[in-house]
């Protein structure tokens, strides 16, 4: 059974770290329980939080820094598939060629 990570949206992780601050009282395993993420996680975007100065890095749909990142992906992506069929017709021809 494959098991798929579940992504939170920056607002989540804000809140989620805004709910850590606001009940002190709690341990960082209970607060993690109680928003229904892993110890790990919280402590996780606790660091990305400190380390970014009051901001969680969020990534986008594809997880590309920028516009130009993504487009290069994709143009390696589709030379990479054309460059695949050019070697599946090349064996063609070879096989056919041999009749």
């Amino acid at each position: 059974m494959s098991r798929k990570a579940k992504q939170h949206t920056k607002e989540f992780k804000l809140n989620a770290i805004a709910y850590r601050k606001e009940h002190p009282d709690l341990t960082q395993v209970q607060c993690a329980k109680n928003l229904g993420i892993g110890v790990s996680t919280l402590a996780r975007w606790e660091a990305q939080f400190r380390d970014s100065n009051g901001d969680i890095p969020a990534r986008g749909s594809g997880n590309y820094a920028s516009d130009e990142a993504k487009e290069i992906a994709r143009l390696k992506r589709e030379l990479r598939d054309a460059q695949d069929a050019l070697d599946v017709l090349k064996k063609a021809i070879g096989i056919l060629g041999n009749d």
